[in-house]
């Protein structure tokens, strides 16, 4: 049923067949990849959801799209019929029209575990034709340690927020697909180490953002401004000692401006450097939890050798190097220049390890590597890639982890991984992103044809 539509004549006159506004009662269908389900209108167009959960009957609004739209987005606004897996959303910022960065406070954490599972395994079948069982895998997504909490308590598990500034001056989120600022006094997914430095309480006239970092491994603090054209620096005064960065806006660049230009972080009995805002896992324990689960995969043995692909600042090279002995070797390649000096740094005690500086695509082809005997792989979030996929299948590796931060790239790829003689031996699913859709897979390969 189509209601009335809330927008007024003149919006309509200027949007021509703009459906945004209009409302429909309809019947919300399964989940999708992205944080929404899945409903249609009465005239038979897709709708992607957000803000409710499989099986309610709700009014949604429509937030894009038009009467010639491949589909239409929409937001819930009125809940007729809630899921047994609703809850009251405990953060103030969480709705229709506020805060874009959690997906699912409205829902039972059992309940996100669940939803995150039958989206990976609808792109499992969809882009990779492989059923659950097929992919070795049991159809649940692990909750990270320490995540399992009081009802109504949620996990405070992210380490790195980036907060995006108004015109006022207010720090905030972005909201849903929109440059617009939701400010807020607290998020409540921020770890301690983050909230304590009072980021929220302080005026940033001037910055277009500001990221607070705080390390698992050690004390170390960081904030990384990015002021708006023209803009002169603040004195930052924090609750907590902290170290500052700027980012340059004539080359985008990061730059020290006091104390660190890095934070420590620390995984598998190893410390890592991880420098200028650099890439590692937000979640506390998400780096120890994929070492584990890429190292139970692999079982490296001593003399192998190993190549780790996007390897960041180490963290699997690091974790394969301690385990394969003098004489085994294990070969890093990294595009970000900044990545590859901490990874050197950090693994500098391990003779066996060496770093490359490159684009993996680039840099694999260049050397001469016919073949090894492991393979990790921790692409970004648009996968390997189809040519990168088959120039792996044809090294021969004993076992390949594959690390995937995006259930539709894994699958992608795990479908070209099998075009070049390689099935999945096991998949692992965690849910290192709560409240948010996104989840964590490590998928082990092998080779098809085991010789004996």
């Amino acid at each position: 049923m189509q209601n009335e539509s809330t927008s007024s004549p003149a919006e309509d006159s200027q949007t021509g067949d703009s459906l945004i506004g209009e409302e429909y009662e309809v019947e919300v269908g399964p989940v999708a990849h992205g944080g929404h389900c899945i409903a249609r209108t009465s005239e038979g167009q897709v709708l992607f959801v957000r803000h409710t959960l499989p099986g309610e009957k709700v009014i949604a609004r429509i937030t894009d799209g038009d009467k010639d739209s491949r589909f239409l987005r929409a937001d819930a606004v009125t809940i007729i019929e809630p899921s047994k897996d609703r809850v009251e959303a405990p953060c103030p910022y969480a709705g229709p029209g506020k805060c874009g960065g959690c997906d699912w406070q409205h829902a039972k954490p059992g309940a996100q575990r669940r939803l995150k599972g039958e989206v990976i395994a609808e792109q499992l079948q969809r882009l990779a034709g492989l059923t659950p069982e097929e992919a070795g895998w049991d159809g649940t997504v692990m909750p990270a340690e320490g995540d399992k909490l009081p009802k109504g308590e949620v996990p405070a598990w992210r380490t790195r927020v980036q907060y995006a500034i108004d015109e006022n001056g207010r720090a905030g989120l972005r909201k849903h697909r929109s440059h617009d600022v939701e400010p807020v006094e607290h998020c409540m997914i921020a770890a301690p180490g983050v909230s304590e430095l009072g980021v929220e309480k302080r005026d940033w006239t001037g910055m277009a953002s500001v990221e607070a970092i705080t390390a698992t491994g050690s004390n170390d603090r960081q904030v990384i401004l990015t002021p708006k054209p023209g803009a002169r620096l603040p004195l930052v005064e924090l609750d907590k000692p902290v170290s500052v960065l700027r980012v340059d806006e004539r080359d985008g660049g990061v730059h020290r401006v006091h104390g660190r230009g890095f934070v420590r972080e620390r995984a598998d009995d190893r410390t890592y450097r991880v420098g200028s805002g650099g890439f590692w896992q937000v979640h506390p324990q998400a780096a120890n939890t994929l070492v584990r689960a890429v190292m139970q995969g692999l079982l490296p043995r001593k003399n192998d050798t190993a190549l780790d692909l996007y390897c960041g600042v180490g963290l699997f090279a690091g974790a394969i190097g301690q385990r394969i002995g003098e004489k085994g070797a294990v070969l890093g390649i990294e595009s970000g220049k900044r990545a590859v000096e901490d990874a050197r740094h950090n693994l500098q005690d391990l003779d066996r390890v060496r770093i490359e500086h490159g684009k993996v695509e680039q840099i694999l082809p260049r050397t001469g590597i016919t073949e090894c005997d492991l393979i990790v792989l921790d692409p970004p979030r648009a996968g390997a890639g189809k040519q990168t996929v088959k120039h792996l299948a044809g090294l021969g590796a004993r076992r390949i982890a594959y690390v995937a931060c995006d259930p539709a790239a894994l699958a992608r790829d795990l479908a070209y991984f099998r075009e070049g003689g390689y099935k999945v031996r096991t998949l692992r699913a965690f849910d290192l992103f709560p409240m948010t859709s996104h989840v964590e897979c490590v998928a082990i390969l092998e080779p098809a044809q085991k010789s004996l």
